[in-house]
């Protein structure tokens, strides 16, 4: 691949959406639907769900770019393409380095940041039913906790990343300190009271910059005008309607319920020497309500096509999530390219929406052509996941689905 191409797709990854040109003619030809073979599963575990008419035996370009797992980038990929123009799912690599046995297509899996946008979705309900006021300031709802320094901060302003609050500081600077504590239980108002200790970065509204420190302010307005937490509302309001059984948020629980294929990350060992580290186990209350969530490919597939759909945040609010903002992006001076709770990028002239997250051992993406014609969700037991270079893998994965820039 160019050199370029490889750079407009990490683009595309950091930003937490792919994007890409005309349907490939491999995926093209998987519209028929007088074709009606099972899927392909290149670790040859086998997908319970039933396939769907379109579906086709062999996409040479997606079966490539998961093949040969494990590899020193990743140790198992699931990967799902729905949509009118071809379905095809796939699954490669191992559940775990001691068995080697053939990764589990239907496994949970920490889904990170796309958890964001079931925050968001919860909070543009809420503002549906009027309960939740997104031009009201973050502080008239949570006075005791947001300082006046960012007394005109708003919630959709949180919720696009406009707010201009800082990070948390969160111990531990590499992977290594972060693994020695990973058991540490990270308090939502403990951190939101370290960012709002600081500078602000810019005035609210100003600029963009994609930080989680928004959705934790925002997960606890949710709380307050509910008064329910924030996990009952998402279970109450989405995965229950919806049907996703196999999602959940953990709360303080490290480890992942159910079957699931094991996180690796590369990282300094015991021994001084340098290799691949278990991290299944991890608490997630660093992330919370911007990247707790556990999934698995099918549950995240069906609520992308809801989603998409209209049929989880309904009416003029649904526009919130194909909006971006008119600012730049406070590290490269781009044009912004977070909506609430998705991104959106274009590559070859194709829009697409979605977003991406990571774990330690994880990566996961959702994506979609604004219409529902092709939609994508992967993960991908990356060994780089917080890396700042693109996952070979998913990247792969990416130019697969929706062809190269």
């Amino acid at each position: 691949m160019k050199s370029t191409s490889r750079t407009l797709l990490a683009a595309a990854l950091v930003l937490g959406v792919v994007a890409g040109p005309a349907v490939p003619p491999a995926l093209a030809a998987a519209s028929s639907p007088a074709d009606t073979s099972s899927s392909t599963d290149t670790s040859s575990s086998t997908d319970t769900s039933s396939p769907a008419a379109s579906e086709r035996s062999g996409i040479p370009e997606l079966e490539a770019a998961i093949a040969d797992l494990p590899t020193s980038d990743a140790t198992a990929a699931l990967v799902r393409v729905g949509g009118t123009e071809g379905v095809w799912r796939g699954s490669s690599g191992v559940h775990d380095l001691t068995t080697n046995r053939a990764a589990d297509p239907t496994a949970r899996f920490r889904a990170g940041s796309v958890t964001k946008v079931f925050t968001a979705a919860v909070a543009l309900q809420l503002a549906a039913e009027g309960t939740l006021d997104l031009d009201r300031t973050a502080r008239s709802y949570l006075p005791e906790l947001i300082p006046a320094s960012y007394g005109k901060v708003t919630v959709r302003q949180l919720l696009n990343h406009t707010h201009g609050i800082p990070a948390a500081d969160v111990p531990g600077d590499t992977v290594e300190e972060r693994y020695a504590d990973r058991f540490r239980i990270h308090d939502p108002e403990e951190m939101v009271r370290s960012a709002t200790s600081k500078k602000r970065e810019f005035a609210p509204g100003e600029k963009q910059h994609y930080l989680n420190i928004g959705y934790t302010i925002a997960a606890l307005v949710i709380e307050r005008i509910t008064g329910d937490t924030y996990e009952h509302q998402v279970t109450h309001r989405i995965l229950k309607p919806l049907g996703l059984r196999d999602t959940y948020l953990p709360g303080t629980d490290p480890h992942i319920a159910g079957p699931h294929n094991h996180g690796y990350q590369t990282m300094r060992l015991d021994d001084g020497t340098t290799g691949l580290r278990d991290v299944s186990v991890w608490s997630p209350t660093d992330g919370w309500a911007a990247g707790d969530i556990i999934s698995t490919t099918a549950d995240l597939e069906r609520f992308t096509k809801a989603l998409f759909q209209g049929r989880v945040v309904r009416g003029p609010l649904l526009r919130e999530m194909f909006t971006l903002p008119k600012v730049a992006d406070f590290t490269t001076g781009a044009p912004a390219a977070y909506s609430v709770g998705l991104s959106m990028k274009k590559l070859g002239g194709r829009e697409v929406w979605g977003k991406s997250g990571s774990r330690w051992g994880y990566n996961t993406g959702i994506a979609s052509t604004r219409d529902g014609s092709r939609t994508l969700v992967y993960s991908v037991n990356s060994t780089d996941a917080k890396g700042q270079e693109m996952n070979t893998v998913v990247r792969d994965i990416m130019v697969a689905a929706y062809g190269s820039p």
